[in-house]
């Protein structure tokens, strides 16, 4: 029997970015289902503080090339990969020099307080959605975790979902202990719009105000289930899942989760763990 395949997509993964409660997450869970005989593959941003050569990033070309018209500018997507030890498990990083370079203004690791976080959002989003698909590696659980992947979901379900793609992928969105982004472009979601996805897609969130649970909300309505892995839930979000009636697994971010992500992931392909 083949083993099933999981796709994570992480704003933070260790050793690659320093430690944090969110990189350690983004490391520990890949590497424990890979443990339960998982396949396993993994993505996140190349923010400007990943020492590429400490890490031994390097460039796929096969995968590398293509333009992300955003707004008025097309932005190159390059993809890079490394292998996170000793698991091996294969890492890919989203780059562009316009959205993931590091900003003397910074003040962390993703860039919270970027004016442009939306495009950013829509330019990671779209850039994992793609290269996963052009990997022809279909898995059965894609599951994203953090505001600036909120999008994810969207493009797997809406624009990539054809093929060998994500058609049979079950999609789980996660909440995390992390700072919102402090602005999101009131026209973000005609940003959206312009990138081709569809005006009915996006009809249940014209009235809502431009912000990080926006970005959430949209990860959550395009998900088959929602992990809510910090301290305090917001209730905003939560009723929004309750009322969307989505299977939900609710985590303490301090615990060892390994059993109840693999209970819950078999429990959405229709099997006992």
């Amino acid at each position: 029997m083949a083993k099933q395949r999981i796709l994570y997509v992480s704003p933070e993964i260790a050793p690659y970015l320093p430690t944090s409660e969110i990189a350690q997450l983004g490391r520990d869970l890949p590497v424990a289902m890979h443990g339960k005989k998982y396949e396993v593959r993994t993505f996140m941003p190349n923010f400007g503080n990943v020492n590429e050569r400490r890490t031994q990033l390097h460039e796929v070309i096969r995968l590398s090339g293509i333009n992300i018209p955003i707004k008025d500018a097309d932005h190159p997507l390059i993809i890079k990969v490394a292998s996170m030890q000793p698991s091996r498990i294969q890492v890919y990083f989203i780059d562009n020099d316009d959205y993931f370079q590091k900003l003397e203004d910074d003040v962390d690791n993703v860039g919270t307080n970027r004016p442009d976080n939306d495009e950013r959002v829509i330019f990671f989003s779209r850039g994992t959605a793609d290269t996963a698909r052009k990997l022809r590696w279909e898995p059965d659980i894609l599951h994203t975790s953090g505001w600036i992947a909120a999008l994810v979901p969207l493009y797997a379900k809406k624009v990539f979902s054809d093929g060998v793609s994500f058609n049979g992928t079950k999609i789980v969105y996660s909440l995390l202990d992390e700072t919102p982004a402090d602005v999101i472009d009131p026209e973000f979601l005609k940003k959206l719009s312009e990138d081709g996805i569809k005006a009915d897609d996006l009809k249940d969130f014209l009235d809502l105000p431009a912000n990080t649970n926006l970005l959430h909300k949209i990860g959550i309505a395009n998900s088959d289930a929602v992990i809510f892995n910090n301290r305090t839930p917001d209730p905003e979000l939560v009723e929004y899942v309750e009322k969307l009636g989505l299977p939900v697994l609710s985590l303490n971010p301090e615990e060892d989760n390994t059993d109840k992500y693999h209970q819950f992931y078999q429990s959405l392909l229709g099997n006992e763990a």
